[in-house]
């Protein structure tokens, strides 16, 4: 594994290479990222890891500290899985130049997250766009748990004629059904169970609203996942996931996306 934190010498490196996979992330490497590098590594192209917390992204600074980072424990975990590059930017090295794609923002980016995270997008689809030109990647492993922002960058790639693929891989889940995410570590044992019975709520709730959607009482499941100890409802929405619009039929197929807080910690997950 070769690390390199600034992007002329991984430039010079990688120009060497038929092709890279890229697999982005803000560190805290769990099991959700794993998989992705494996899926990653399949491609047979040489496998590159990012490392950057990206302040831009973050509308709290009390989030962008208090974001998990253990940087000795994800350079051993990323040895272990034997990746060719691992590339940990400084943030002049990522907003020093201005890049020749201007960001597309799909209008959909207003909705769900973008309602309650100002500017979240924005910072996502810059740092993306930016990481782009910097590798220029063949392909781009990216998690279904964050639906939203999936389909975010796939719409600024289509519209920007961009070349890379984005690879699309199933959500990683912990055995207590909670998506595999960095804040997970922030949680603890109490807070764990939480989250695991809202999931298992939900997976119940989306079985009944196939069979009867007049059962979608936004009011009295917002109250029950209270109860259950939500601390903080953001959202609950459904949409289909093919064209993004609400679901109107019992009959279409959708996902629930939600976001909700246990204390101050901010969970979100779509099924």
């Amino acid at each position: 594994m070769k690390i390199f934190k600034d992007k002329h010498t991984l430039q010079k490196e990688i120009l060497k290479t038929k092709g890279i996979s890229f697999v982005p992330t803000m560190g805290g490497i769990h099991k959700g990222h794993i998989s992705l590098i494996k899926q990653s590594k399949k491609s047979k192209l040489k496998t590159l890891v990012s490392i950057f917390v990206n302040p831009k992204q973050f509308n709290k600074k009390n989030d962008y500290k208090s974001y998990p980072r253990n940087t000795k424990k994800d350079l051993k975990q990323l040895k272990k899985l034997k990746i060719n590059y691992l590339y940990i930017p400084t943030y002049k090295d990522i907003y020093g130049f201005k890049p020749k794609k201007k960001v597309f923002l799909d209008k959909f980016s207003k909705k769900l997250c973008g309602r309650f995270r100002k500017g979240h997008f924005e910072g996502v689809l810059n740092v993306v766009n930016r990481f782009i030109e910097i590798i220029k990647p063949r392909y781009i492993f990216l998690g279904k748990k964050d639906y939203q922002q999936l389909y975010l960058i796939k719409k600024h790639i289509k519209k920007r004629n961009i070349r890379s693929k984005i690879v699309e891989c199933t959500t990683i889940r912990e055995i207590n059904g909670i998506a595999c995410s960095s804040r997970n570590s922030n949680l603890n044992k109490k807070q764990k169970k939480i989250a695991s019975n809202i999931y298992y709520y939900l997976c119940d709730l989306k079985k009944k609203i196939k069979k009867n959607y007049s059962l979608f009482k936004m009011n009295k499941i917002k109250k029950d996942l209270i109860d259950l100890g939500a601390s903080k409802i953001d959202y609950l929405e459904n949409y289909n996931i093919k064209n993004f619009k609400k679901i109107k039929k019992t009959n279409e197929k959708f996902n629930l996306f939600f976001a909700y807080y246990i204390k101050n910690i901010r969970l979100i997950d779509n099924i």
